[in-house]
């Protein structure tokens, strides 16, 4: 993939946070303009970054389109930062893809609001269910950790759908850093079809086959639901986080509204923990990010959990979004963070990433087959008083490798 992007922003000014005085923090504003403009004028609690994206790719074609995000507080010193962000995009495969997120800290950071927005008018290839999908052999016992594969492409199937989706979360601070809320899902996938050779006249691919053994329509169907959620958040910063814990334990519903529709319960858990040490007077952070979802009955293809389909799409750097799905899916990533010059506008990261995947219906269980990845990354930056970087990063996983391009840390 091939982007090109340029900033619009509006800079948050803030007194230097250094470790020395010798070596003071500074993000990329700094270097583009004098200390003394920016010494006189007011703290402005909010940033925003702009970018219109140029890209390529063998699923989409040629990309272009425009992504956005704001970072925001209140007044109140003790106030932590929110997020907002939007993209549209547009290729030549005449795909459409518009989403808006919002990661909201209110009144006082005792409500939360976490939000899910897409319009999808997309195409996608998958692999099957499972993370042995891209083994080249099954057998042996005991954990299989990467081992030989055939190639992605020798076994992807393009499917073309429509997708709608909103999903919004609110949850309020019941006492200290405990919180209790409910969601509202909707997920609605029309308009689906398989490029996949036909053999002896019949469509025997991953999705259909799957569809129907277990009662779905193969073009329609939809996963709408109420969810319920406990919280636990000690981060510090939610775009950047260097210390604290974030824990979500949440119980999706769908009942059965209409015949695209079964009922179903998801489970699902995320854990994300920060520490940072001090070396040679510099902050260097450790990150740790687990998810899980785990289902109680079979949901529909497309809404199965599959790697890079989180909230933030940030899963899996090293492999193409949904290239491992199943019924049961569990991620499990840590992340080394780093300064790279001494006034911190540059830094580094290294990562290391692992999905496993179940399918119930051949007995592939979780936990058998684990795919890793591993990647390094560059930071810029962008914004000292949010502590909003450029990510720019590298990831290999097996017989796959990716370019990520964002705003704000991974995770």
């Amino acid at each position: 993939m091939i982007v090109a992007i340029t900033m619009i922003t509006a800079p948050a000014y803030a007194q230097h946070n250094a470790d020395s005085i010798n070596c003071p923090v500074k993000d990329i504003g700094d270097l583009l303009r004098k200390d003394t403009m920016a010494n006189s004028k007011p703290p402005k609690n909010y940033y925003l970054f702009g970018a219109p994206v140029i890209g390529s790719s063998p699923a989409t074609g040629f990309i272009i389109g425009l992504a956005g995000q704001i970072t925001f507080k209140g007044k109140n010193p003790l106030d932590k930062y929110s997020v907002v962000n939007a993209n549209f995009q547009y290729t030549t495969k005449n795909q459409i893809l518009f989403q808006v997120k919002n990661n909201l800290l209110l009144a006082q950071n005792k409500l939360i609001l976490s939000g899910d927005m897409r319009i999808f008018i997309y195409s996608q290839p998958t692999y099957g269910l499972g993370t042995d999908a891209l083994n080249a052999e099954s057998t042996g016992n005991g954990i299989i950790i990467g081992n030989e594969s055939v190639e992605p492409d020798s076994i992807a199937e393009n499917m073309f759908y429509n997708y709608y989706k909103l999903h919004q979360l609110a949850a309020y601070n019941i006492k200290g850093i405990f919180y209790l809320g409910a969601g509202l899902n909707f997920d609605i996938y029309q308009k689906i079809s398989v490029d996949y050779p036909l053999l002896s006249g019949k469509d025997t691919s991953f999705h259909t086959a799957y569809s129907l053994l277990h009662g779905y329509d193969s073009t329609n169907y939809a996963l709408n639901g109420i969810s319920a959620h406990a919280i636990i958040d000690t981060r510090d910063n939610q775009i950047n986080a260097t210390k604290g814990i974030y824990m979500n334990l949440s119980y999706q519903f769908e009942p059965n509204f209409s015949k695209q529709q079964k009922s179903s319960s998801v489970f699902s858990a995320e854990l994300r923990y920060f520490k940072t040490v001090n070396v040679m007077h510099k902050h260097h952070t450790i990150a740790w990010w687990a998810m899980g979802t785990f289902t109680t009955s079979a949901l529909p293809y497309l809404s199965l959990p599959a790697l890079g389909w989180d909230q933030r799409s940030r899963s899996g750097r090293g492999y193409a979004q949904g290239t491992f799905r199943g019924q049961n899916f569990v991620y499990g990533e840590i992340e080394y963070r780093f300064p790279i010059t001494c006034n911190e506008v540059l830094g580094g990261v290294l990562f290391i990433n692992g999905t496993t995947a179940s399918d119930k219906d051949r007995e592939v269980k979780l936990f058998r087959f684990i795919q890793p990845a591993f990647g390094i990354g560059l930071r810029i930056n962008m914004d000292k008083a949010s502590r909003t970087n450029l990510v720019l990063d590298y990831g290999i996983g097996k017989k796959s490798n990716g370019f990520y391009l964002n705003a704000g840390e991974t995770y």
